[in-house]
């Protein structure tokens, strides 16, 4: 075929759009589409994750153990024996690993989704493929250490003789996916904004630092109650997808605090929240496609 010949078939060729199309119905169908197409690549991004984190270390994956024994064997000590926590708080190393180990979650989805785009800059101004692979490469990542995690605190429950009730099991599948569904949703927008204003990661650091303290990771829901001086500012303190999904954990696995104090509807306000959080992630994400398109010139 000679270069005229291979032009003009070229030139009736139709034209392909690459990314995502505007809209938010049609946007998001093709959206998804693609991430299906690229599947297979987003598990090795994950796989990638995981396996870059611990590279050259002597230990590898079991630092997704230690460090999280780690937090937990620091703050049993400064807050349940120093503070004595523990007198107030019955089981008090199985309630807190407990929140620990549901806001390691959400603190890593969020904190590697933010510097995923810019952690991968070179790949993606080389190549077109679905930006969206690259948080939810880290949602992966992170889903992979929350779940040894929750392996060992399985093991601990059983250990002191207080395993989960069925009852318990029923508020931990919706109180994992509201942590997925708003680290995820929130992780595409600073993901994004991260890319045209570099001062978005540090703004997450120190937002997540502040977060960690108003969850009932380290302190009972009681003394949240009893602080609190009107029904509104409790209702505040539940609006909080992050708070609320680690007293359903508590449900689940902190057996000795059956009779203790928590919130009403408990169940309810999971439903609502994950409800409210897949429109958010809807949002997210179309916020995301819009904000794409001039990453690799930004990069």
């Amino acid at each position: 075929m000679t270069p005229e010949e291979r032009a003009a078939e070229l030139a009736r060729t139709p034209l392909e759009v690459v990314g995502s199309q505007q809209g938010f119905l049609v946007g998001t169908v093709q959206s998804v589409q693609q991430i299906w197409r690229y599947r297979h690549l987003l598990l090795l991004l994950t796989r990638r994750e995981i396996k870059v984190r611990y590279k050259n270390s002597a230990f590898g994956l079991a630092w997704s153990l230690i460090r999280p024994l780690a937090m937990l064997i620091v703050y049993y000590v400064a807050i349940g024996k120093f503070l004595g926590a523990e007198r107030s708080i019955p089981d008090f190393a199985i309630y807190i690993f407990t929140g620990l180990t549901g806001w390691q979650l959400f603190n890593e989805i969020l904190a590697s989704s933010t510097s995923s785009i810019l952690g991968n800059a070179g790949l993606i101004k080389k190549i077109y493929l679905p930006r969206e692979v690259f948080p939810l490469s880290a949602v992966g990542s992170a889903l992979f250490n929350f779940t040894m995690q929750l392996g060992i605190l399985t093991i601990a429950t059983f250990v002191v003789g207080k395993p989960p009730t069925l009852e318990g099991l029923l508020f931990l599948p919706p109180a994992i996916a509201v942590l997925l569904v708003y680290g995820t949703a929130i992780g595409l927008v600073t993901a994004a904004a991260n890319v045209y204003l570099r001062d978005v990661q540090y703004l997450v650091e120190i937002t997540l630092m502040a977060l960690f303290w108003t969850t009932p990771t380290v302190y009972s829901w009681e003394l949240v109650r009893d602080a609190v001086s009107s029904s509104l500012v409790e209702s505040i303190y539940l609006c909080n997808p992050v708070a609320v999904s680690i007293l359903a954990m508590q449900r689940t696995f902190w057996v000795a605090g059956a009779d203790e104090p928590a919130p009403e509807n408990l169940g309810l306000r999971l439903v609502v929240m994950l409800v409210f959080g897949l429109a958010f992630l809807w949002v997210g994400q179309r916020a995301f496609s819009r904000l794409e398109g001039n990453f690799a010139q930004e990069l």
